[in-house]
């Protein structure tokens, strides 16, 4: 399967983006004869960054500098996370891992949508946008982690933390990104209420052993997050307002479903859960 142009483009600056990992990691090798202190190697791979964003700016036209900033940012928080988790202090490594896995599910989304259904792919497929709730939902994650390595700090080293946290989130990556594939041409991170003549309803693979493989691996990567960073307030927040939301999203999207496929729909529901607990989706009434 061929990468469309904007994916490529996108591709390329993310990881032009993480080459100032090679002026952190580096500068002591090619450049310098001495021993560079932690503060001016960041500063050598933050100047990097700046230099890069002024190029694209330069050198590409609006549409494609802002799909290419974007994914050079995320290239560079990905940079910073895995600095911060290899220098930091061991109480503010958890926010490195979190910063990597943040970086790689938000770029990994608009590269799957280049891949899988290019037609539909904008600036809003990276989702960094996505509300102002989960914007909101972010910026408490990371107030609740700074305030408790300030009280509480011993809770943010338990090592198996950052494990059990990091092995959810990829697991909850993974299965969204097998079901973006698998859906193919028929996944959209927009509830459509149009049928196209090219929509088919798809129930082969991960389908077949749920209705929504693409929401429960989002539901369960959200959880991650929160497991990762030790934050016990914003892990329960996460799990109910994720669960409410994807409730509320699958409520929505079956009754367009069953609009679209009808009986075909019905059976399906029959067989297949929706693969949350206690999320049943629309149903019929008989």
């Amino acid at each position: 399967m061929m990468l469309c142009y904007e994916g490529k483009l996108s591709l390329y600056c993310f990881l032009g983006a993480m080459l100032s990992l090679v002026l952190f990691y580096g500068s002591e090798s090619f450049w310098f004869e001495r021993k560079q202190d932690l503060w001016t190697k960041v500063a050598l791979a933050t100047a990097y960054y700046v230099a890069l964003n002024v190029i694209i700016r330069i050198r590409l036209n609006p549409r494609d500098y802002q799909i290419a900033v974007r994914a050079a940012f995320l290239g560079f928080v990905l940079s910073a996370g895995i600095v911060v988790f290899e220098s930091a202090e061991e109480k503010y490594k958890a926010f490195g891992i979190y910063a990597t896995l943040m970086a790689l599910f938000h770029y990994s989304e608009y590269l799957g949508i280049a891949i899988c259904n290019p037609k539909t792919l904008s600036t809003d497929s990276f989702i960094l946008n996505h509300s102002i709730h989960y914007a909101l939902a972010a910026a408490a994650s990371w107030v609740e982690f700074l305030l408790e390595v300030q009280f509480i700090p011993e809770i943010k080293t338990f090592k198996a933390l950052w494990i059990l946290g990091v092995l959810v989130c990829l697991a909850g990556e993974s299965l969204r990104k097998i079901a973006m594939i698998t859906a193919s041409k028929n996944f959209s991170h927009i509830v459509q209420f149009e049928r196209h003549n090219e929509h088919e309803l798809v129930t082969h693979g991960v389908y077949s052993k749920m209705r929504h493989p693409s929401y429960v691996g989002w539901f369960y990567w959200s959880v991650g997050t929160q497991i990762t960073l030790a934050n016990p307030i914003c892990f329960v927040i996460y799990a109910i307002a994720s669960w409410k939301f994807f409730h509320d999203r699958i409520l929505m999207e079956e009754i367009t479903l069953l609009n679209f496929f009808g009986e075909e729909y019905i059976k399906y529901q029959e067989r297949v859960p929706t693969g949350l607990p206690y999320i049943h989706g629309f149903r019929m009434e008989p």
